[in-house]
């Protein structure tokens, strides 16, 4: 490991799950420098748990940023992290899936994680996952009868970050479709 990657290592280091460690230093650094990104898709594989979920939300934050400098390293939500059993990393693969273009065998794998993950315990993972499903489905209509079925769950679970994610998806696949989006 270079030494650059290492003091982002460090910078990544400490804490708990629920710390950031120093990723926002990280974050300015790679904003004004996108060559470094390298070091930071490196460090997503990294032994240490925080650090690999640290540096994974760096890249999805930069992803919404910039899409085309994470481009590259897409591959790295669709590989082993995504079969993580911290849902914090899964949160951040499913945020991330719709941001990319993908290739027709990596697509099967993008639509099999988020569909999986629809299903997830964790709330938070769930209403990601059929956001970016829904995203899916803007272009691919074939996803539009899953989609609405778990708008439907989602309407009647009883939670309203669930209900509230669901209009959101809704208006958005509105203007799209002829209308009738009750299913």
């Amino acid at each position: 490991m270079n030494r650059s990657s290492h003091s982002f290592r460090d910078l990544l280091l400490g804490g708990d799950r629920r710390s950031i460690a120093r990723s926002g230093r990280v974050l300015k650094l790679v904003r004004s420098e996108p060559e470094r990104i390298p070091e930071v898709a490196i460090l997503a594989r990294d032994q240490d748990p925080l650090v690999s979920q640290r540096a994974l939300d760096l890249l999805e934050k930069l992803a919404h940023e910039h899409p085309e400098w994470i481009e590259p390293h897409r591959r790295l939500f669709i590989g082993t992290l995504a079969d993580s059993d911290r849902w914090e990393v899964r949160l951040q693969i499913v945020r991330a899936l719709s941001l990319f273009k993908w290739k027709t065998a990596e697509r099967s794998r993008v639509l099999a994680i988020l569909r999986r993950d629809v299903r997830h315990p964790q709330k938070f993972v769930r209403a990601w996952a059929l956001d970016s499903l829904a995203t899916f489905a803007l272009k691919d209509p074939t996803l539009r009868p899953v989609v609405l079925r778990h708008l439907r769950s989602f309407e009647r679970s009883g939670s309203k970050a669930l209900a509230a994610r669901a209009r959101r998806v809704r208006e958005r696949l509105l203007p799209r479709s002829s209308g009738n989006l009750t299913g």
